[in-house]
């Protein structure tokens, strides 16, 4: 049976999980075939045997503590004992929405960091000024995913295809909508003054050249408040990792 998710039982697990976090998407109880690539790590790399434990999760917010059965080097069996439902639930939501850098070990870079500070959906977006106009999704799922086992996390972010800025700009949201810009705007508070702690947040954030003025212009008048994320004048990459750090600080870092 699920046992009730409570503050203590977290701070507990995670002492247990150390890095034997394994993802399960597709898992089924109470028996379960890891995948190829997991079985591989879990037998070549942490050499578990037959009755060892380790932790999975099925990036919605489940952790499950399971025993290997089969130790099997491309179709490890495992029989799970134990369910943790909500492990690690954060009290807010985040959704950043950024244009992908030239250089996709940049994009990359942020993908990495914003799963293991805590974000709910990513969505790389298409500009005027967008320096990237393809992009591979396989290759961010995978290091998202290889972020939420690193930092022990049981949610794995969305990860969007490339999507227009008029299509985000569009798109139903209960929260704060906010969009990063670099220009001259009398209206424009620092990002923290804007977030509400608790709640649900969007935030836009542009590539190299900045949005343009209609692209402002459209944002505003679909609900969005024009934000600033400082004095500095900061790469696309480092400005969306400022804006998830200031939403999680304002949340108390959950």
């Amino acid at each position: 049976m699920p046992r009730p998710y409570t503050i203590q039982t977290y701070k507990a697990t995670i002492l247990e999980i150390q890095m034997q976090l394994f993802y399960a998407p597709g898992i089924s109880l109470p028996e379960y075939t890891l995948s190829e690539e997991e079985s591989a790590h879990c037998m070549k790399v942490l050499r578990l045997g037959a009755g060892d434990e380790l932790f999975l999760t099925d990036g919605r917010g489940n952790l499950y503590r399971a025993a290997v059965t089969v130790p099997d080097a491309k179709r490890c069996r495992v029989r799970i004992t134990d369910t943790f439902p909500e492990y690690g639930r954060r009290s807010y939501g985040l959704t950043v929405a950024v244009a992908p850098t030239k250089n996709t070990d940049r994009y990359e870079w942020f993908l990495e960091k914003a799963t293991e500070t805590g974000i709910d959906r990513i969505i790389p977006i298409e500009c005027r000024h967008s320096e990237r106009r393809t992009l591979r999704r396989d290759r961010g799922e995978r290091v998202v995913t290889s972020a939420v086992k690193q930092s022990l996390k049981a949610y794995h972010p969305q990860l969007d295809e490339l999507t227009p800025l008029a299509g985000v700009i569009g798109m139903p949201f209960d929260g704060t909508k906010l969009i990063a810009h670099c220009r001259p705007a009398p209206e424009r508070k620092f990002i923290g003054e804007a977030v509400r702690k608790g709640g649900n947040t969007l935030v836009l954030i542009g590539p190299e050249g900045d949005f343009t003025e209609e692209e402002i212009a459209a944002a505003q008048e679909a609900g969005f408040i024009p934000v600033s994320l400082g004095e500095s004048r900061l790469r696309t990459e480092t400005a969306a990792l400022a804006a998830v750090t200031v939403v999680a600080f304002i949340n108390g870092m959950e």
